[in-house]
């Protein structure tokens, strides 16, 4: 399989190492262990002659032009946390000629996979229209601000395509290339996630952080402070309405467009976050739990709880040993 890396100036230094050593650790493996050759033909290749990483390192790139036609392109993240310098970012005039090339690529064929904020070029692109895909969860709200056309769901940690794959924040880049290595042998990517400690994960829902979605907008803000206070009440979307000066419709219509769901769903993202840190604290049974939660029996917080992260309370104490 040949796989080519789109570096881009300011690019995620982790990301671009992670991508390239999993790669590498496959080839290695599927020579040394497995009495084959290596599967991967990995070239870092970029729109400039030069690239520089967010912390300033020279990354040595080759020119796209005279490479054979890759069969995967790999556009890892730019980092740029705030929501202002990574529109900016977007129209720099080397970004722009990355589309076009993204555009050419995926015209003759090539598939194309994107990781954290490396979701936003190809989005930026087009190429994700009328598609699923999941980004970097932190700036959700602006992806799906910018692109309306996208489906997005964030919760997910790997989302295909018939155009590739998009993957989550920050070391989803290590989970798109155990994926892409999966694709072209499970046993390999078996052995390569043993060498690496690492698996692909489903999901990302119980990374996200709601109080950092909400600061995305004022009313969402204001509804994230009155649900915090409300959690053992319970949800009554005319209250919150009420309470925050504004109609229930401006309110659902506002966490729609914001969070991608209902105002009822962000509350109970609220009460699964409050949950997870009374369970990981310890010293609170889950009955306990879920009254503090505004849940009238722990049966009910265990279902919601494995319906969101995947994962049960054993799971969860488990990670405290």
């Amino acid at each position: 399989m040949r796989i080519s890396v789109l570096a881009l100036d300011g690019l995620f230094d982790t990301g671009l190492s992670v991508t390239l050593d999993a790669l590498n650790a496959a080839n290695a493996l599927s020579k040394g262990m497995m009495g084959g050759t290596p599967r991967f033909d990995v070239s870092v290749v970029g729109v400039r002659k030069r690239v520089r990483s967010r912390h300033g390192m020279s990354i040595p790139v080759e020119s796209i032009r005279p490479r054979p036609k890759p069969d995967w392109v790999i556009v890892p993240a730019i980092v740029k946390t705030n929501p202002d310098e990574l529109i900016e970012t977007l129209a720099r005039p080397d970004v722009i000629d990355a589309h076009a090339q993204l555009l050419a690529w995926h015209a003759a064929g090539v598939r194309i996979g994107a990781s954290c904020l490396g979701t936003f070029i190809i989005a930026e692109a087009g190429l994700l229209d009328g598609r699923e895909a999941t980004t970097n969860w932190g700036l959700a709200p602006l992806f799906r601000q910018r692109y309306p056309r996208v489906q997005l769901n964030e919760s997910r940690m790997l989302v295909p395509s018939d155009i590739g794959v998009t993957a989550g924040a920050a070391m989803g880049h290590l989970d798109l290339a155990l994926w892409l290595i999966r694709t072209a042998s499970p046993e390999l990517a078996a052995l390569v996630s043993r060498y690496l400690l690492a698996d692909i994960r489903s999901s990302q829902a119980a990374y996200i952080i709601p109080n950092h979605l909400a600061q995305a907008d004022p009313l969402i803000q204001r509804f994230e402070q009155w649900s915090r206070k409300n959690l053992r009440a319970g949800f009554s979307l005319q209250d919150a309405a009420s309470a925050l000066a504004t109609s229930t419709r401006s309110l659902q219509r506002r966490c729609q467009d914001v969070l991608g769901k209902s105002p009822l769903a962000y509350f109970q993202d609220l009460r699964v976050e409050h949950a997870q840190s009374l369970i990981r604290g310890g010293g609170h049974d889950l009955e306990s739990i879920a009254a503090e939660v505004g849940y009238s029996d722990g049966a009910t917080l265990r279902s919601l709880l494995r319906q969101r992260l995947g994962r049960g309370v054993r799971d969860l104490r488990a990670d405290l040993l």
